[in-house]
């Protein structure tokens, strides 16, 4: 049974240990400062939406934002930089170890990133904050948050192979992903768009990733729709992700 993606985790994983504590800090100022600012900056002007606190709207939010973009970002630089500058892609290729399992591998960092991460910020949340939910909510939140991670994981995956530059790296995040995070439901609910524009907003995964996740640990709602789209993107997302690293390795 291959083993090789166990490996190269676990190697990720030690490099991430080193690390952790100032990669925590720097991930948590993050979202908590837009909490800060929103959440409680703004509480008094918005008062409540969709029937709660604006502070208790956003966190969910804030919460998934951290746990796919630490996901994403593992994911893309690990990959970047594993290949262009350290060619360890390249040493991992004279062993046993088959390409779909350096994709695995790579997806499970992200991934592994994105929960650790995220849930950093949730418990800093929880500790300075009066955001609540029943613990029975958990497990419908996580069947959006475990997909939503992977999701953002395999876009990672893809990002940091097609592409050899850094800076577009960074110019896919900022017009890209950012944009379909922020768009999707994260600081205000999607009855603000123009009705024409809703139906179109809704097919985004990203929409149905943090509104499904909102509802679900906020209110107990699980949307069947939604966290099938969301298994559905990660699923292409990840048959995308293997044959495009792939084919990259084949040139």
């Amino acid at each position: 049974m291959p083993r090789g993606y166990l490996a190269i985790w676990r190697r990720d994983m030690l490099v991430l240990r080193r690390s952790i504590w100032s990669e925590l800090v720097a991930i948590v100022a993050y979202p908590l400062t837009m909490y800060l600012a929103f959440g409680i900056g703004m509480k008094g002007y918005i008062g409540l939406v969709e029937g709660v606190p604006y502070s208790l709207f956003i966190a969910p939010g804030l919460i998934t934002m951290t746990a796919v973009n630490a996901a994403y970002n593992e994911s893309v630089w690990s990959l970047w930089f594993h290949r262009r500058v350290q060619f360890t892609v390249e040493s991992y290729r004279v062993t046993p170890i088959g390409v779909w399992e350096i994709v695995v591998a790579k997806i499970l960092s992200g991934f592994s990133h994105g929960l650790i991460k995220g849930l950093a910020v949730a418990l800093v949340i929880f500790a300075i904050t009066p955001f609540r939910f029943d613990p029975a909510n958990l497990l419908a939140y996580l069947a959006f948050l475990l997909p939503g991670s992977a999701l953002f994981s395999c876009a990672g995956v893809i990002s940091g192979t097609v592409m050899d530059k850094p800076e577009t790296i960074g110019k896919v995040e900022a017009v890209l992903v950012m944009p379909l995070i922020f768009m999707s439901g994260l600081f205000f609910p999607l009855s603000s768009y123009p009705e024409r524009l809703i139906p179109w907003v809704r097919l985004f995964p990203t929409t149905a990733l943090f509104e499904g996740a909102r509802h679900a640990l906020v209110g107990g709602d699980f949307s069947t729709v939604f966290a099938l789209q969301v298994l559905a993107a990660a699923l292409i997302a990840f048959v995308a992700a293997v044959v495009i690293f792939r084919n990259r390795m084949a040139e």
